[in-house]
Protein backbone atom coordinates (compact mmCIF):
# COMPACT_ATOMS: atom_id res chain seq x y z
CA UNK A 1 0.00 0.00 0.00
CA UNK A 2 2.86 2.37 0.88
CA UNK A 3 4.50 1.68 -2.53
CA UNK A 4 1.32 2.55 -4.44
CA UNK A 5 0.82 5.75 -2.46
CA UNK A 6 4.41 6.77 -3.16
CA UNK A 7 4.06 6.03 -6.88
CA UNK A 8 0.91 8.13 -7.09
CA UNK A 9 2.71 11.03 -5.46
CA UNK A 10 5.59 10.79 -7.93
CA UNK A 11 3.13 10.99 -10.80
CA UNK A 12 1.42 14.00 -9.27
CA UNK A 13 4.71 15.79 -8.82
CA UNK A 14 6.00 14.99 -12.28
CA UNK A 15 3.17 17.01 -13.73
CA UNK A 16 3.25 20.03 -11.46
CA UNK A 17 4.58 23.39 -12.38
CA UNK A 18 2.78 26.43 -13.57
CA UNK A 19 0.80 28.40 -10.99
CA UNK A 20 -0.32 31.23 -13.19
CA UNK A 21 -2.11 29.63 -16.13
CA UNK A 22 -4.49 26.74 -16.56
CA UNK A 23 -2.54 23.56 -15.98
CA UNK A 24 1.20 24.24 -16.10
CA UNK A 25 1.31 26.26 -19.32
CA UNK A 26 3.35 29.46 -19.65
CA UNK A 27 2.05 32.12 -22.04
CA UNK A 28 4.80 34.71 -21.66
CA UNK A 29 6.68 34.68 -24.99
CA UNK A 30 7.44 38.32 -25.66
CA UNK A 31 6.70 41.50 -23.72
CA UNK A 32 4.41 42.98 -26.38
CA UNK A 33 2.14 39.94 -26.53
CA UNK A 34 2.04 39.76 -22.72
CA UNK A 35 1.10 43.46 -22.48
CA UNK A 36 -1.82 42.81 -24.84
CA UNK A 37 -3.19 39.95 -22.74
CA UNK A 38 -1.86 37.38 -25.21
CA UNK A 39 -4.41 38.47 -27.83
CA UNK A 40 -1.70 38.37 -30.47
CA UNK A 41 -2.57 35.62 -32.95
CA UNK A 42 -3.96 38.03 -35.57
CA UNK A 43 -1.19 40.60 -35.02
CA UNK A 44 2.09 38.63 -34.74
CA UNK A 45 4.17 41.45 -36.20
CA UNK A 46 7.43 40.92 -34.31
CA UNK A 47 9.75 37.86 -34.17
CA UNK A 48 7.69 36.27 -31.36
CA UNK A 49 5.32 35.38 -34.21
CA UNK A 50 7.37 32.17 -34.32
CA UNK A 51 5.43 31.09 -31.24
CA UNK A 52 2.14 33.00 -31.53
CA UNK A 53 1.47 32.63 -35.26
CA UNK A 54 4.41 32.03 -37.57
CA UNK A 55 2.36 33.08 -40.61
CA UNK A 56 2.89 36.62 -39.33
CA UNK A 57 6.60 36.39 -40.13
CA UNK A 58 5.85 37.45 -43.72
CA UNK A 59 5.10 40.95 -42.38
CA UNK A 60 8.76 41.36 -41.39
CA UNK A 61 11.57 42.37 -43.70
CA UNK A 62 15.27 41.61 -43.37
CA UNK A 63 16.67 39.77 -40.35
CA UNK A 64 14.92 40.38 -37.04
CA UNK A 65 15.96 39.51 -33.49
CA UNK A 66 13.87 39.49 -30.31
CA UNK A 67 15.51 38.71 -26.97
CA UNK A 68 13.91 39.00 -23.57
CA UNK A 69 12.79 37.50 -20.29
CA UNK A 70 9.89 37.50 -17.88
CA UNK A 71 10.10 37.81 -14.11
CA UNK A 72 7.34 35.73 -12.52
CA UNK A 73 6.53 35.90 -8.81
CA UNK A 74 3.65 33.58 -7.83
CA UNK A 75 2.00 33.59 -4.41
CA UNK A 76 -0.24 30.87 -3.00
CA UNK A 77 -1.73 29.99 0.39
CA UNK A 78 -3.55 26.96 1.75
CA UNK A 79 -5.96 27.11 4.69
CA UNK A 80 -6.67 23.76 6.33
CA UNK A 81 -6.63 20.73 6.39
CA UNK A 82 -10.37 21.05 7.09
CA UNK A 83 -11.63 21.47 9.80
CA UNK A 84 -8.40 23.30 10.75
CA UNK A 85 -8.09 26.90 9.58
CA UNK A 86 -4.32 27.34 9.86
CA UNK A 87 -2.80 29.26 6.91
CA UNK A 88 0.22 27.80 5.11
CA UNK A 89 2.20 30.04 2.76
CA UNK A 90 4.00 28.85 -0.33
CA UNK A 91 7.64 29.98 -0.30
CA UNK A 92 8.44 33.12 -2.29
CA UNK A 93 10.14 32.25 -5.56
CA UNK A 94 10.99 34.21 -8.68
CA UNK A 95 11.23 32.50 -12.07
CA UNK A 96 12.80 33.85 -15.25
CA UNK A 97 11.46 32.09 -18.37
CA UNK A 98 13.30 33.70 -21.29
CA UNK A 99 12.83 33.88 -25.04
CA UNK A 100 14.90 34.33 -28.18
CA UNK A 101 13.43 34.54 -31.68
CA UNK A 102 15.15 35.18 -35.02
CA UNK A 103 13.40 35.61 -38.37
CA UNK A 104 14.71 36.21 -41.89
CA UNK A 105 12.81 37.15 -45.05
CA UNK A 106 14.25 35.56 -48.19
CA UNK A 107 11.74 37.44 -50.33
CA UNK A 108 8.50 39.39 -49.92
CA UNK A 109 6.67 36.07 -49.87
CA UNK A 110 8.95 33.65 -48.01
CA UNK A 111 10.32 33.84 -44.45
CA UNK A 112 11.90 31.49 -41.94
CA UNK A 113 12.43 31.62 -38.21
CA UNK A 114 13.99 29.81 -35.26
CA UNK A 115 13.51 30.36 -31.54
CA UNK A 116 14.03 29.23 -27.98
CA UNK A 117 11.30 29.59 -25.36
CA UNK A 118 9.65 27.90 -22.36
CA UNK A 119 6.00 26.93 -22.95
CA UNK A 120 5.44 24.81 -19.82
CA UNK A 121 7.01 24.83 -16.37
CA UNK A 122 7.80 26.74 -13.19
CA UNK A 123 7.10 25.18 -9.82
CA UNK A 124 5.88 25.21 -6.24
CA UNK A 125 7.76 25.12 -2.95
CA UNK A 126 6.28 24.88 0.55
CA UNK A 127 7.95 24.87 3.98
CA UNK A 128 9.55 21.55 4.93
CA UNK A 129 7.24 21.05 7.90
CA UNK A 130 3.97 22.32 6.41
CA UNK A 131 0.75 20.36 6.80
CA UNK A 132 0.89 18.98 3.24
CA UNK A 133 4.53 17.89 3.33
CA UNK A 134 3.57 14.28 2.55
CA UNK A 135 2.01 15.46 -0.72
CA UNK A 136 4.51 18.09 -1.85
CA UNK A 137 7.45 20.17 -0.66
CA UNK A 138 9.28 21.32 -3.78
CA UNK A 139 8.36 20.67 -7.40
CA UNK A 140 10.05 22.12 -10.47
CA UNK A 141 9.38 21.39 -14.12
CA UNK A 142 11.12 23.09 -17.05
CA UNK A 143 10.35 22.47 -20.71
CA UNK A 144 12.20 24.18 -23.53
CA UNK A 145 11.08 24.57 -27.15
CA UNK A 146 13.29 25.13 -30.18
CA UNK A 147 10.77 25.85 -32.99
CA UNK A 148 11.93 26.01 -36.62
CA UNK A 149 9.27 27.52 -38.89
CA UNK A 150 8.63 28.56 -42.50
CA UNK A 151 6.01 31.04 -43.73
CA UNK A 152 4.78 31.79 -47.24
CA UNK A 153 2.38 34.31 -48.79
CA UNK A 154 -0.03 32.30 -50.93
CA UNK A 155 -1.84 35.53 -51.86
CA UNK A 156 -1.12 39.17 -51.11
CA UNK A 157 -3.52 38.97 -48.17
CA UNK A 158 -3.09 35.32 -47.13
CA UNK A 159 -0.05 33.67 -45.56
CA UNK A 160 0.47 30.22 -44.07
CA UNK A 161 3.19 28.64 -41.95
CA UNK A 162 4.41 25.29 -40.75
CA UNK A 163 7.23 24.06 -38.60
CA UNK A 164 8.57 21.47 -36.23
CA UNK A 165 9.57 21.77 -32.58
CA UNK A 166 12.49 20.12 -30.84
CA UNK A 167 11.97 20.07 -27.08
CA UNK A 168 13.76 18.98 -23.93
CA UNK A 169 12.71 19.03 -20.30
CA UNK A 170 13.76 18.31 -16.72
CA UNK A 171 11.94 17.76 -13.44
CA UNK A 172 12.84 17.87 -9.74
CA UNK A 173 10.53 16.71 -6.95
CA UNK A 174 11.02 16.61 -3.19
CA UNK A 175 8.56 15.68 -0.45
CA UNK A 176 8.39 14.07 2.98
CA UNK A 177 7.19 10.55 3.72
CA UNK A 178 5.85 9.30 7.05
CA UNK A 179 7.89 6.42 8.53
CA UNK A 180 4.98 5.16 10.61
CA UNK A 181 5.17 2.96 12.65
CA UNK A 182 8.71 4.36 13.07
CA UNK A 183 9.36 7.90 14.27
CA UNK A 184 10.23 10.84 12.05
CA UNK A 185 9.89 11.57 8.34
CA UNK A 186 11.80 10.29 5.35
CA UNK A 187 12.93 12.73 2.64
CA UNK A 188 12.13 11.74 -0.94
CA UNK A 189 13.78 13.30 -4.02
CA UNK A 190 13.32 12.51 -7.68
CA UNK A 191 15.14 14.00 -10.66
CA UNK A 192 14.53 13.21 -14.32
CA UNK A 193 14.93 14.55 -17.84
CA UNK A 194 14.08 13.99 -21.48
CA UNK A 195 16.27 15.37 -24.27
CA UNK A 196 14.43 14.03 -27.31
CA UNK A 197 10.82 15.21 -27.65
CA UNK A 198 9.25 16.61 -30.82
CA UNK A 199 6.12 18.45 -31.98
CA UNK A 200 4.86 20.62 -34.83
CA UNK A 201 2.97 23.86 -35.51
CA UNK A 202 0.82 25.42 -38.25
CA UNK A 203 -0.37 28.99 -38.71
CA UNK A 204 -2.56 31.15 -40.95
CA UNK A 205 -3.06 34.89 -41.35
CA UNK A 206 -5.73 36.42 -43.58
CA UNK A 207 -6.46 40.12 -44.18
CA UNK A 208 -9.84 40.44 -45.94
CA UNK A 209 -9.50 44.23 -45.84
CA UNK A 210 -6.67 46.52 -44.84
CA UNK A 211 -8.11 47.26 -41.39
CA UNK A 212 -8.91 43.67 -40.39
CA UNK A 213 -6.63 40.69 -39.76
CA UNK A 214 -7.69 37.13 -38.90
CA UNK A 215 -5.20 34.65 -37.49
CA UNK A 216 -5.17 31.01 -36.45
CA UNK A 217 -2.50 28.70 -35.09
CA UNK A 218 -2.13 25.07 -34.08
CA UNK A 219 0.47 23.70 -31.65
CA UNK A 220 0.65 19.93 -31.28
CA UNK A 221 0.90 17.75 -28.23
CA UNK A 222 4.42 16.78 -27.17
CA UNK A 223 5.10 13.58 -25.26
CA UNK A 224 8.02 13.47 -22.82
CA UNK A 225 9.48 10.30 -21.31
CA UNK A 226 11.37 11.29 -18.19
CA UNK A 227 14.21 9.06 -17.09
CA UNK A 228 15.54 9.63 -13.62
CA UNK A 229 16.29 8.39 -10.15
CA UNK A 230 14.23 8.24 -6.98
CA UNK A 231 16.25 8.67 -3.79
CA UNK A 232 14.97 8.32 -0.24
CA UNK A 233 17.00 9.33 2.82
CA UNK A 234 16.32 9.11 6.56
CA UNK A 235 14.30 5.92 6.22
CA UNK A 236 16.74 3.08 6.69
CA UNK A 237 14.21 0.70 8.26
CA UNK A 238 11.73 1.11 5.39
CA UNK A 239 14.41 0.98 2.70
CA UNK A 240 15.68 -2.35 4.03
CA UNK A 241 12.26 -3.91 3.49
CA UNK A 242 11.76 -1.95 0.22
CA UNK A 243 8.72 -0.11 1.54
CA UNK A 244 10.11 2.99 -0.18
CA UNK A 245 11.88 2.85 -3.54
CA UNK A 246 15.46 3.86 -4.21
CA UNK A 247 16.38 3.50 -7.86
CA UNK A 248 15.73 4.32 -11.49
CA UNK A 249 12.26 5.20 -12.80
CA UNK A 250 10.62 6.44 -15.99
CA UNK A 251 7.41 8.46 -16.35
CA UNK A 252 5.54 9.99 -19.28
CA UNK A 253 3.99 13.44 -19.59
CA UNK A 254 2.03 14.73 -22.60
CA UNK A 255 1.67 18.51 -22.89
CA UNK A 256 -1.63 19.62 -24.45
CA UNK A 257 -2.53 20.60 -27.98
CA UNK A 258 -3.41 24.28 -28.48
CA UNK A 259 -5.73 25.70 -31.15
CA UNK A 260 -6.05 29.48 -31.23
CA UNK A 261 -8.12 31.84 -33.35
CA UNK A 262 -7.98 35.62 -33.28
CA UNK A 263 -9.04 38.85 -34.93
CA UNK A 264 -7.46 42.31 -34.94
CA UNK A 265 -9.13 45.53 -36.09
CA UNK A 266 -7.46 48.87 -36.82
CA UNK A 267 -10.28 51.00 -35.43
CA UNK A 268 -8.57 54.29 -36.23
CA UNK A 269 -4.97 54.94 -37.36
CA UNK A 270 -3.80 55.21 -33.74
CA UNK A 271 -5.85 52.39 -32.19
CA UNK A 272 -5.60 48.61 -32.76
CA UNK A 273 -7.89 46.18 -30.90
CA UNK A 274 -7.58 42.39 -30.83
CA UNK A 275 -9.27 39.30 -29.40
CA UNK A 276 -8.25 35.64 -29.17
CA UNK A 277 -9.94 32.39 -28.22
CA UNK A 278 -7.47 29.70 -27.12
CA UNK A 279 -8.61 26.08 -26.80
CA UNK A 280 -6.28 23.89 -24.72
CA UNK A 281 -6.55 20.11 -25.03
CA UNK A 282 -5.88 19.25 -21.41
CA UNK A 283 -7.75 15.95 -21.78
CA UNK A 284 -4.41 14.54 -23.00
CA UNK A 285 -3.41 14.75 -19.33
CA UNK A 286 -5.65 11.85 -18.32
CA UNK A 287 -3.54 9.13 -16.73
CA UNK A 288 0.17 9.02 -16.07
CA UNK A 289 2.27 6.01 -15.19
CA UNK A 290 5.52 5.39 -13.37
CA UNK A 291 7.68 2.43 -14.32
CA UNK A 292 10.34 1.08 -12.01
CA UNK A 293 13.42 -0.60 -13.41
CA UNK A 294 13.69 -2.62 -10.21
CA UNK A 295 11.21 -5.52 -10.63
CA UNK A 296 10.62 -5.59 -6.87
CA UNK A 297 8.48 -2.48 -7.27
CA UNK A 298 5.11 -2.57 -9.00
CA UNK A 299 4.53 -0.17 -11.92
CA UNK A 300 1.55 2.06 -11.35
CA UNK A 301 -0.63 4.74 -12.92
CA UNK A 302 -2.45 7.71 -11.46
CA UNK A 303 -5.67 9.22 -12.90
CA UNK A 304 -5.49 12.99 -13.35
CA UNK A 305 -8.69 13.37 -15.40
CA UNK A 306 -8.02 16.86 -16.72
CA UNK A 307 -10.59 18.28 -19.14
CA UNK A 308 -10.22 20.45 -22.23
CA UNK A 309 -10.28 24.13 -21.31
CA UNK A 310 -10.05 27.60 -22.85
CA UNK A 311 -8.68 31.12 -22.47
CA UNK A 312 -10.44 34.27 -23.74
CA UNK A 313 -8.13 37.23 -24.45
CA UNK A 314 -8.54 40.91 -25.36
CA UNK A 315 -5.82 43.42 -26.17
CA UNK A 316 -5.23 46.93 -27.44
CA UNK A 317 -2.46 49.15 -28.78
CA UNK A 318 -2.56 52.94 -28.97
CA UNK A 319 0.15 54.74 -30.92
CA UNK A 320 1.09 57.99 -29.22
CA UNK A 321 3.63 58.63 -31.99
CA UNK A 322 5.60 56.71 -34.61
CA UNK A 323 8.13 55.90 -31.87
CA UNK A 324 5.95 55.13 -28.84
CA UNK A 325 2.87 52.98 -28.22
CA UNK A 326 0.99 52.03 -25.06
CA UNK A 327 -0.47 48.54 -24.70
CA UNK A 328 -3.10 46.87 -22.56
CA UNK A 329 -4.96 43.59 -22.20
CA UNK A 330 -7.15 41.31 -20.13
CA UNK A 331 -7.90 37.58 -20.20
CA UNK A 332 -9.94 34.87 -18.50
CA UNK A 333 -8.35 31.44 -18.00
CA UNK A 334 -10.68 28.52 -17.19
CA UNK A 335 -9.21 25.85 -14.91
CA UNK A 336 -9.01 22.40 -16.55
CA UNK A 337 -9.65 20.15 -13.54
CA UNK A 338 -12.47 19.52 -11.09
CA UNK A 339 -12.07 20.65 -7.49
CA UNK A 340 -11.61 17.16 -6.07
CA UNK A 341 -8.48 16.66 -8.21
CA UNK A 342 -6.73 19.86 -7.09
CA UNK A 343 -3.39 19.24 -5.40
CA UNK A 344 -0.88 21.48 -3.55
CA UNK A 345 1.63 20.56 -6.25
CA UNK A 346 -0.53 22.62 -8.63
CA UNK A 347 -3.33 24.71 -7.03
CA UNK A 348 -5.63 25.13 -10.00
CA UNK A 349 -8.31 27.82 -10.15
CA UNK A 350 -10.04 30.09 -12.67
CA UNK A 351 -7.88 33.16 -13.26
CA UNK A 352 -8.17 36.70 -14.56
CA UNK A 353 -5.12 38.52 -15.91
CA UNK A 354 -4.81 42.29 -16.37
CA UNK A 355 -1.79 43.71 -18.21
CA UNK A 356 -0.32 46.91 -19.60
CA UNK A 357 2.96 48.03 -21.16
CA UNK A 358 4.78 50.30 -23.57
CA UNK A 359 6.69 49.78 -26.82
CA UNK A 360 9.46 52.29 -27.61
CA UNK A 361 11.36 52.38 -30.89
CA UNK A 362 14.64 53.98 -29.90
CA UNK A 363 16.25 54.02 -33.35
CA UNK A 364 15.23 52.91 -36.84
CA UNK A 365 16.57 49.43 -36.04
CA UNK A 366 16.37 49.02 -32.27
CA UNK A 367 13.57 49.10 -29.71
CA UNK A 368 12.39 47.84 -26.32
CA UNK A 369 9.04 46.68 -24.97
CA UNK A 370 8.18 46.42 -21.29
CA UNK A 371 5.04 45.02 -19.70
CA UNK A 372 3.41 44.13 -16.38
CA UNK A 373 0.77 41.46 -15.73
CA UNK A 374 -1.25 40.90 -12.56
CA UNK A 375 -3.03 37.57 -12.17
CA UNK A 376 -5.73 36.87 -9.64
CA UNK A 377 -7.07 33.38 -9.07
CA UNK A 378 -10.53 32.82 -7.66
CA UNK A 379 -10.48 31.53 -4.09
CA UNK A 380 -11.31 27.86 -4.25
CA UNK A 381 -12.35 25.46 -1.49
CA UNK A 382 -11.82 21.72 -1.92
CA UNK A 383 -14.40 19.77 0.09
CA UNK A 384 -14.15 16.28 -1.43
CA UNK A 385 -10.48 15.88 -2.29
CA UNK A 386 -9.24 12.73 -3.99
CA UNK A 387 -5.78 13.45 -2.52
CA UNK A 388 -5.09 11.32 0.57
CA UNK A 389 -3.19 13.09 3.31
CA UNK A 390 -0.98 10.66 5.23
CA UNK A 391 -0.85 9.82 8.06
CA UNK A 392 -4.51 9.22 8.80
CA UNK A 393 -5.71 8.47 5.24
CA UNK A 394 -7.92 11.57 5.39
CA UNK A 395 -8.75 13.77 2.34
CA UNK A 396 -6.65 16.90 1.81
CA UNK A 397 -9.52 19.38 1.98
CA UNK A 398 -9.02 23.11 2.38
CA UNK A 399 -8.99 26.53 0.72
CA UNK A 400 -6.45 27.85 -1.83
CA UNK A 401 -5.71 31.45 -2.84
CA UNK A 402 -3.35 32.31 -5.70
CA UNK A 403 -2.01 35.56 -7.15
CA UNK A 404 0.92 36.48 -9.35
CA UNK A 405 2.98 39.46 -10.49
CA UNK A 406 4.86 39.35 -13.80
CA UNK A 407 7.28 41.73 -15.48
CA UNK A 408 8.62 41.22 -18.98
CA UNK A 409 11.14 43.00 -21.20
CA UNK A 410 11.95 42.30 -24.84
CA UNK A 411 14.63 43.93 -26.97
CA UNK A 412 14.24 43.84 -30.74
CA UNK A 413 16.68 44.62 -33.54
CA UNK A 414 16.34 44.66 -37.32
CA UNK A 415 18.99 44.17 -39.99
CA UNK A 416 17.58 45.33 -43.36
Amino acid sequence: MREKCYVTLIVLALTAGKLLAGGFQINEHGAKAMAMGGAYTAIANDPSAIYWNAAGMTQLRGTNFLLGTALISPKSTFRGVTPDVDINYMKSNVFFPSHLFITHSFSESFSAGVGLTTPFGLGTEWEDGWVGRYLAVKTQLHTFWVPVTLAYNILDNLSVSGGFVYSFADVLITRKNSQSPFEGDAFVELEGNDYSAFGYTFGLMFKPIKEVSIGATFRSEIEYTFEGTAKTTGAQQLLEIKALPNGDVTAKLTTPMNIVGGIAVQVVPQLLLSADFQWVGWSSYDTLGVNFKDPDYEDSASPRLYEDSFIIRFGGQYNISDKLAVLGGVYYDKKPVKNERISPTLPETDRIGISFGADAKLTESFGITGSYLYIRGNEITVANSKEIYTPGDSPFNGTYNTTGHLLSFSFYYNLP
